[in-house]
């Protein structure tokens, strides 16, 4: 007879979910006791909720009547004027998962709720809108008192509740798979982007809402459109091999993509070349400089440009991708540079599950790792959630490399620091 006791898994804090807020400037984290909000950038806990209970969702949104600087504290983010979106998780919901509540942190209580006939996946906020993403469908309030919804739309299955939320812009899955609905806010008009074969994985809107990043459940191809006519602009190759994306972002200038996956590599794209976009100028002193250093060009799609000395740009494999018949992989445009996140080891065997539960719209064997938020525009943040929950740090910008016989400056990515952020 065995009488051994059980060993208890979850010793220690585990994270459910985590999600930066809209300038990445904090982070929350739902937890199986409450939530947590972080500062981005030096990472360190600033306030910490106890509500004895599972937290599965945490989102963030600020007071529509707020200027910036009035925002820029901690303390003031989660003052008087800010709310959260909260959704019961993991073992011991602090409410049903089918309810998204408005809590009022000012007054430690819930300000208003929304329910729901199925599991709640997803929440986002602006001051403006609220949208909620069940499995096959997107439900879109106005934040007013009360809140009240706005529109309803069909999606097809949406088990990850992808859905991004601009002031001006909503997008999300389409009716069919690989499709992308993109609904003008003001307007309530509705733009349909068939832009992949197979089912989305990821999403992704720039700051100024003019470009939309997609990802499929393939993982090879990022896809970037025009949000002003849904017309694709570029075409970007992560690998060969199938992998499973976990996030994709735009940096604020709209200038550079990156992208996560299970490959645990952030990869990062340029987006300069992109049709109709401005090529960024050359500082005095970096022209004066320009001859005696050499600057790969970016590896984005290809422009026409009446600039003499303005070059295509070089392709991963070289002379190879301008013979024709080759398979297309020799002439796609892949990332300019590449580094390893950690992803932990809490991934399970095939069929089994975690030894807590995730938070809906996560998958059940491995907890959501490579989140993505950029700081600003050469700095990317990403969160990993589990019991191993991580927050990792990259810059971007130019280092000296060996290229044959020579250094030759180079864009570069690489890691500048980590931390587990639950052990603060």
């Amino acid at each position: 007879m065995n009488t051994r006791p059980v060993i208890d898994e979850l010793h220690g804090p585990v994270a459910l979910s985590a999600s930066f807020n809209s300038d990445v400037s904090c982070f929350s984290v739902g937890t199986e006791t409450g939530f947590c909000v972080f500062n981005s950038e030096p990472c360190q806990l600033q306030v910490s909720r106890l509500l004895n209970a599972g937290i599965g969702i945490v989102e963030m949104a600020r007071n529509p009547h707020r200027t910036t600087d009035q925002m820029s504290g901690m303390a003031e983010m989660l003052g008087n004027y800010n709310y959260l979106a909260l959704v019961g998780g993991g073992r011991d919901p602090r409410w049903p998962q089918t309810k998204v509540i408005l809590w009022d942190d000012a007054k430690k209580k819930d300000a208003a709720t929304f329910e729901h006939k199925t599991a709640v996946l997803r929440v986002r906020l602006t001051r403006t809108h609220i949208v909620v993403a069940l499995q096959n469908s997107v439900h879109l309030y106005m934040f007013s008192d009360p809140p009240r919804r706005v529109g309803l739309f069909e999606t097809a299955d949406n088990h990850l509740g992808l859905c991004c939320l601009g002031h001006k812009l909503l997008a999300f899955p389409g009716r069919s798979p690989g499709q992308v609905q993109l609904v003008e806010l003001q307007t309530m008009n509705v733009g349909i982007i068939p832009a992949h074969a197979s089912a989305l994985r990821a999403l992704d809107i720039s700051q100024d809402e003019t470009l939309l990043a997609t990802a499929s459940e393939t993982g090879t191809l990022i896809r970037v459109f025009s949000s002003a006519n849904c017309a694709k602009l570029a075409e970007l190759r992560r690998g060969v091999d199938p992998a499973f994306v976990f996030s994709i972002a735009i940096s604020p200038d709209s200038n550079t993509l990156a992208m996560t996956s299970d490959k645990s590599t952030l990869h990062v794209f340029d987006l300069t070349q992109l049709p109709g976009r401005p090529l960024p100028s050359l500082s005095p002193a970096k022209s004066a400089n320009s001859s005696h250093s050499r600057r790969p060009r970016s590896q984005s799609p290809q422009v026409n440009s009446p600039a003499a000395d303005d070059e295509p740009a070089p392709k991963k494999w070289g002379f190879f991708s301008k013979v024709p018949f080759l398979p297309r992989i020799f002439s796609d445009t892949y990332s300019f540079s590449s580094a390893h996140f950690d992803m932990g080891d809490e991934g399970t065997p095939a069929g089994s599950s975690l030894p807590y539960l995730p938070a809906l719209g996560s998958l059940p064997t491995r907890p959501m790792k490579g989140i993505l938020g950029w700081k600003d525009n050469n700095t990317i943040l990403l969160l990993g959630t589990g019991k191993d929950a991580r927050w990792e740090r990259f810059r971007i910008g130019e280092r000296l490399v060996m290229q044959g016989q020579e250094e030759v400056m180079k864009r570069q990515i690489w890691k500048d620091g980590w931390k587990r952020y639950l052990d603060s």
